[in-house]
Formats: structure tokens, C-alpha cells, sequence
């Protein structure tokens, strides 16, 4: 008997976005900068940050040949309420974004929060509940206020962990009611790939080359901001439910690096895909869920030649405050193979080509598709840390521009989205906890890898483009009928599909 495609009674389906990539507003209500109000595409070369020689000290320093498209994003910022009835329209349960901590803590140092920033995510939380919407908030999706890197070093340095405390308690004391499932770090485990971005890393001392726009990250900084993001991370936790034990606490990792295959059978092929795993989720989701701080990293450390060490107490806190349920990213897959050096970006790993996917999203961007790559996430994910999944991010870039009807066509997101959506049904079949599918950009946003309007994921188009001009006018496309035909029919629309 054919198994019937439906998904459990109260699955979350809906979308996500970052502050930093729609919001806009950058300056509005007392923000200060963040870490990626100063970069054009987090892949950007021109970090936006500059070693003053006369002051002794970082200083943001925006390229006038660039166009910093995030500064204005989609404004969302005035926008959300419409925005949000357009998501609404498609059925959404459930709707993520992140609160930009710049807006609360400007420079993320005061003692005190900022009451308009507080404010707009307190509308912001009450228009999405009034429409049915579960929030799903992450507290820190790339959005290091700069004045906490410029003048600390980021998150390598452990005064943050009480900055960052003081920043979450106000936010958890505010919405209590209102929030129910929280995020902490979006994709720490980019931190390596990206450590500006993800862990907000600056080398602060006078750096060997003045001229250097990012002075010097040293991995010794990097695995100090690993070290002070896990004892954050439990903290967190362990504050969100002495505040409200309705509160779910989840960690958000970029896992499309699960779904990395051995090129070959080649042992060394095997063992380096499983080197890559570790390195790349398992030695932030260890700790995260299971409360251990994995026992390869003293090789690792050794190797390296870094010090790393944590107190009795701070390895009591991580143990006794693990994440209720585990949020990622998922894209693409990819091989490994000795012979390739591995390349990242924002969508996951690249190494040699899978000449097993045929599947690939049209040019410029090309990823290979590979939606069971999504299935075996879920499974391998599922099998280590037996926490409830949830998908928060797993969508499709396209160059794409109004046809002559003012819509858009996008046959191929609607076969992306299928293909992973029944792939998520396969896995729920498999016996994986999966409680949600939140599709990336649900609106066309400022892409954060690329820092580009043309890479759009959207099932809603919004008129403007790379140069900054456009009406921000928004249209409907295709796919936002197809997919909120998949939440009325709760995914059973696919059915022999």
C-alpha cells in the first residue's frame, strides 16, 4: 500500500529572514551599526573596517565605490505590517526572522536598552501573532553591533559573554508571551569560514601590516570566540527558562555540510569526509545538544598549537543547559576528495563535483541540487543528538525579472521546493522528529553572501535591483500560489507527484 504524503497535524510551515537583509532602516531609532551594515556580501573581500593610525584603533570605513544595499534592504522596516499579510496569504503558521541587536543595545555596551528599538519588535511580534504566525526569533543572525568588535575584539574576547546576557534577558524579559521559540547564534558554525561574520572577530592590537583593512585574526582569536560563544550559548538557555519555562531554545548551524560524501571509497576520502563533519557541526552540536565538548578538539588544539581551555563550572553549565530542539540551513550537498581543497560560502562546502547530480539550479550560481541530501541531513542529524528538527532555511537563488503579465514564472523553485519538501516527508517516514520548513526568503532579500538584490529566493519579487534604484514595489510570483497550495493541503498536494 502506497504510503499517503501528509505531515504531522501541527508541522510549522512558513519562511525566514535576517534583520540585516531586509530590515534596512540601518541608522533609524538610535541603531548603530552591526558587523554586516559594513560589508557588501559577507564573501566581500573590503571587511568595511580600517585600522586608524592616529587613534590606535578599528574604525568603520565604507567603500564610496560600493553600493551597500543592506543600509536600505526591502524596508521592511516600515513595511512589515503589509509584508507580513502577504506571508499570511500563503497560509504561514510560522514566520522567522532575528531581532538586530544593534537596535537594543546600540553599541551593545549600555547599561540600559533602547525603547524604540524594543518597541518596533514588540509591533513587529504582535502583527505576526494577530496573523496566526509563529515567531521563530534568532538572537544573533550575523548582527555583532561593530562598536563590540572595534573596541573589544569581538567575540574572542570574554567580556561579551555578559554583554550578550544582558541583550538576551532584556529581550526574553520583554517578550515573554509574545515568542515562544528562540535561536541563539544563526550558523555559528561558519565561524572558522567566516569569522567576522559568525563570530564577530577582530584581533584588536596594533596589527603587523597598518594597512591591513581586518588587522590580524589568529586562530588562537577564533577558538577563544568559540570557547566564549559555547559558555554564551548555555547561558542562554539556561536564562530562557528561569524567565519563562514555555520558552523552546533552539541552536541554528549551517548543516549542509552534513550531506558532504566521500568522493570515493577511497579510506582517506571516508575519513576525511568524516573529518569534515566534526569540524563543521558536530564541534558546535555537540556541545550544543549533548553538553560535551568533544574529545577529537585536543587533537585538533595540538595541531593547531592553540590553547583552549574551560573551568569546571563553565563545563557544568554547558552540560546541564543543552538546546531544546536543533534549527539549520540546508542548500546543497557536496564530495570530498583529498585531492580538491575545499571551498565556502554561505550556502555550505564545494568540493569536486557530484557527477551523481544532474540537477542543477540555472546560472549564475549553478548549485547542484539535491534534495535526499536534505533526507540524509535529517537522518544523520536525528540519529546523533535525538533532539526535534526544524528546517529554517532551504530555498533557491534565481536571476529573475517580470515577465510582460508582471509576474514571474519560476518553474524551477517550484521543483526545488517539491523535490526537498518530499524529501523532508521521506525523513518523517524515516522516524526523524521534524517540526518545521521554513523556506529561505520567502521575499526577495538582500542576499548576505553575495550582498546582491539579483540573487532572489522569493516567492514575492521586490522591484530593486543591484545599482539601489527600484520602486520596492511587490509582486507575486508562481511559486507563492504553488506553495500555499502545499500548507492548505499540508504537503499531501505532492502526493504521486
Amino acid at each position: 500500500e502506497e504510503l499517503r504524503m501528509s505531515f504531522p497535524k501541527n508541522f510549522l510551515w512558513g519562511g525566514a529572514v535576517a534583520a540585516n537583509q531586509c530590515e534596512g532602516a540601518w541608522l533609524t531609532d538610535g541603531k548603530q551599526p552591526n558587523v554586516t551594515d559594513v560589508l557588501v556580501g559577507i564573501m566581500s573581500k573590503d571587511p568595511g573596517i580600517k585600522w586608524n593610525k592616529e587613534a590606535e584603533k578599528y574604525e568603520m570605513h565604507l567603500n564610496p565605490d560600493k553600493k551597500y544595499l543592506s543600509h536600505d534592504g526591502i524596508d521592511f522596516y516600515h513595511r512589515y505590517k503589509d509584508d507580513l499579510k502577504l506571508m499570511a496569504g500563503m497560509g504561514f503558521n510560522t514566520f522567522r526572522t532575528s531581532i538586530a541587536w544593534g537596535r537594543i543595545f546600540p553599541n551593545g555596551d549600555e547599561e540600559k536598552p533602547n525603547e524604540a528599538g524594543l518597541r518596533f519588535y514588540d509591533d513587529l511580534f504582535d502583527t505576526m501573532n494577530t496573523l496566526g504566525m509563529e515567531p521563530v526569533i534568532t538572537l544573533s543572525h550575523y548582527e555583532t553591533p561593530l562598536h563590540l568588535v572595534t573596541e573589544y575584539g569581538g567575540w574572542s574576547n570574554p567580556l561579551l559573554i555578559n554583554l550578550w546576557l544582558r541583550y538576551v534577558k532584556a529581550v526574553f524579559e520583554r517578550y515573554r508571551g509574545k515568542v515562544k521559540f528562540w535561536l541563539t547564534f544563526n550558523e555559528v558554525n561558519a565561524l572558522f569560514r567566516m569569522p567576522l561574520v559568525a563570530g564577530g572577530v577582530l584581533t584588536i592590537k596594533d596589527p603587523k601590516d597598518p594597512d591591513d583593512p581586518i588587522g590580524s585574526t589568529t586562530l588562537q582569536d577564533q577558538w577563544d570566540a568559540y570557547h566564549n560563544l559555547v559558555v554564551a550559548n548555555a547561558e542562554t538557555v539556561k536564562l530562557a527558562h528561569e524567565i519563562d519555562k514555555n520558552y523552546q531554545v533552539g541552536c541554528m548551524l549551517t548543516c549542509s555540510g552534513v550531506a558532504v560524501y566521500p568522493y570515493n571509497c577511497d579510506p582517506e576520502n571516508v575519513l576525511g569526509t568524516l573529518d569534515r563533519k566534526r569540524m563543521d557541526i558536530y564541534y558546535f552540536g555537540d556541545p550544543f545538544c549533548l553538553g560535551i565538548i568533544p574529545s577529537y578538539l585536543q587533537r585538533v588544539w595540538d595541531e593547531q598549537g592553540v590553547h583552549v581551555s574551560f573551568t569546571q563550572e563553565e563545563l557544568e553549565t554547558i552540560k546541564n543547559h543543552t538546546v531544546d530542539f536543533f534549527s539549520f540551513s540546508y542548500y546543497r550537498s557536496t564530495t570530498f576528495d583529498k585531492e580538491i581543497n575545499m571551498q565556502g560560502d554561505t550556502g555550505g562546502l564545494s568540493g569536486r563535483e557530484n557527477p551523481y547530480l544532474t540537477d542543477k539550479a540555472p546560472e549564475p550560481w549553478g548549485w547542484a541540487v539535491d534534495p535526499k541530501g536534505l533526507r540524509y541531513t535529517l537522518n544523520v542529524l536525528y540519529d546523533r543528538y535525538h533532539l526535534p528538527l526544524m528546517i529554517v532555511e532551504n530555498g533557491v537563488g534565481l536571476d529573475e525579472n517580470l515577465n510582460e503579465h508582471d509576474t514571474i514564472d519560476d518553474d524551477f523553485r517550484i521543483h526545488y521546493i517539491d523535490e526537498h519538501i518530499k524529501n523532508v516527508h521521506e525523513a518523517i517516514l524515516d522516524g526523524v522528529d521534524c517540526r518545521g520548513y521554513l523556506y529561505w526568503g520567502p521575499i526577495d532579500v538582500v542576499s548576505a553572501g553575495t550582498g546582491e538584490m539579483k540573487k532572489r529566493y522569493g516567492f514575492i519579487y521586490v522591484d530593486r535591483f543591484n545599482d539601489g534604484h527600484g520602486t520596492l514595489e511587490r509582486k507575486i510570483k508562481k511559486s507563492y500560489y504553488h506553495y500555499k497550495e502545499i500548507i492548505e493541503t499540508n504537503g499531501e498536494c505532492l502526493i504521486n507527484k
